[in-house]
């Protein structure tokens, strides 16, 4: 039982300084990383307690134990590679685009959704003018991750 305690601890601590710190241990070129290894472990202890104390035999504890780490740590790094792939180091321009006020905006603060196809969430958004909840509007600047809209003129 204090070998799965130990490995679940390790996998954790490991875990967490490879998500805190990022992934500083990188094996077999990248097919195995620090963060996917600390998961794998820490599900390795768990799985291992669970089956010991359901009462079955630590041979029945090992080889689950083993069988649960390496789907994580196939599990976690085929989501890594994922989410890397979606993530793009080049800023996308949103001026120009169109979209809707969700809450009114006026030159502090507001909401709107963009019609965008990379855009899922609402915007923060402000304007020199007070635009009502429902008005179709353009991004005329981008200042981060705020926008600065006017209504579209039809």
């Amino acid at each position: 039982m204090l070998v799965f305690i130990v490995i679940g601890l390790l996998g954790l601590g490991l875990a967490v300084t490879s998500l805190l710190l990022g992934d500083f241990l990188d094996l077999l070129d990248g097919a195995i990383s620090g963060t996917s290894l600390g998961a794998g472990g820490l599900l390795f202890g768990a799985t291992g307690m669970l089956v010991l104390s359901s009462g079955l035999e630590p041979w029945v504890a090992y080889p689950a134990g083993i069988v649960v780490a390496v789907l994580v740590v196939v599990l976690v790094n085929v989501l890594i590679k994922r989410v890397r792939a979606g993530e793009d180091s080049t800023p996308v321009s949103l001026v120009g685009t169109q979209g809707s006020v969700t809450s009114d905006v006026d030159r502090g603060h507001g909401e709107v959704s963009l019609d965008a196809a990379s855009e899922l969430e609402t915007r923060l958004a402000f304007a020199d003018e007070p635009i009502g909840q429902g008005t179709r509007i353009v991004v005329v600047e981008q200042h981060g991750a705020r926008v600065k809209v006017e209504p579209v003129l039809h």
